[in-house]
């Protein structure tokens, strides 16, 4: 009679947790030494097309859209008539067309912004998420991996080139390479950049990056409550020489008159620190919790929208964790 293997027992919680450790170490020192491999194509993209695409766009974004040349690019924000955010996206110029991507959780807001208010201009627009895959590759190996090192070295530039004989628009990212393909190619484009050197990664190595670098992420760390200055977006998003664009006032009064009562901000403690939870300073709320990690650098970080009430240096209390985190300026490590 032959044997009946007995099955293998589930590995105990404590190996599991090893595991993943390790996994998170290899992945998160090729994003920090090498050059890693996301793909974010779920990221809503949609193109515009007419003669009348950056006028329309300049009156609704925040950002210079007009100054922009072929293969150039921006970050900007769309906001209500009061200046809150409604989401944030990437414009990028590639000569006969606008190419936008933003947040999913942000793609409709988007989209009806764009239908409601381009009547009367001549604009055409396009879905592209699903025809489009969107590859990420972060770390300093980036431009290697993609044959991009001819790419010009400013966030948001961006270029045709192909990458294992797949045609890809690379676009520089403030972590490394940005590629744009045919839906139809990404898993040959994915194959030809492991090829090359990038080793794929999760969502939660990546994140860890993100965190450290102090960049907030529209529908984890912003919503519709939101002003650009508040999350600290001025520099990196907001344009105070351009023309009247919608929200531009309160934008514009908080800039020049005004301080915001809260600031997106770090927080270090020396335990994981949980999302939603509660930021107390001695009997008042002052923030939430919003993204988490825990770095292999840095120990359990977390970004939260502070009350200027708790500034830098100050000691909060989660509640009901009861974790004690101290308040930091952004990024983590300058």
């Amino acid at each position: 009679m032959a044997c009946l293997k007995t099955p293998a027992a589930d590995p105990p919680d404590a190996m599991l947790g090893a595991m993943a450790a390790v996994t998170t170490m290899s992945e998160y020192e090729a994003l920090t030494s090498g050059c890693g491999l996301l793909d974010r194509s779920e990221r809503g993209k949609l193109a515009l097309r007419g003669p009348d695409a950056k006028a329309f766009l300049q009156g609704q974004v925040s950002n210079d859209v007009e100054r922009l040349s072929a293969g150039e690019g921006c970050y900007a924000t769309f906001l209500t008539p009061k200046g809150k955010m409604l989401g944030d996206l990437r414009v990028l110029d590639a000569g006969e067309e606008l190419l936008l991507d933003c947040e999913r959780v942000a793609l409709q807001a988007l989209f009806n912004m764009i239908r409601r208010f381009s009547i009367g201009y001549d604009v055409e627009l396009h879905k592209r998420t699903l025809e489009c895959a969107l590859l990420s590759l972060i770390g300093p190996g980036a431009a290697t991996a993609a044959a991009a090192e001819a790419l010009p070295p400013d966030e948001h530039a961006h270029a045709l080139l192909e990458v294992g004989g797949i045609p890809a628009r690379a676009i520089r990212t403030d972590v490394g390479i940005d590629l744009l393909c045919e839906a139809a190619r990404a898993a040959e484009l994915k194959a030809a950049l492991i090829a090359a050197g990038a080793l794929p990664v999760g969502e939660q190595s990546a994140e860890i990056i993100r965190i450290e670098r102090g960049r907030p992420r529209y529908g984890i760390d912003l919503d519709d409550s939101v002003i650009p200055q508040e999350a600290g977006l001025n520099e990196r998003a907001v344009s105070f020489t351009k023309g009247c664009y919608v929200g531009q006032e309160t934008v514009a009064r908080l800039y020049y008159r005004g301080k915001p009562n809260r600031q997106l901000r770090g927080l270090r403690a020396s335990a994981p620190l949980a999302s939603g939870e509660e930021l107390r300073f001695g009997e008042r709320t002052v923030g939430r919790v919003a993204s988490t990690a825990v770095s292999p650098r840095l120990g359990p970080i977390a970004l939260a929208l502070v009350r200027r009430e708790a500034p830098p240096g100050s000691e909060v209390t989660l509640v009901p964790s009861g974790v004690r985190a101290t308040v930091v300026e952004l990024p983590f490590e300058r």
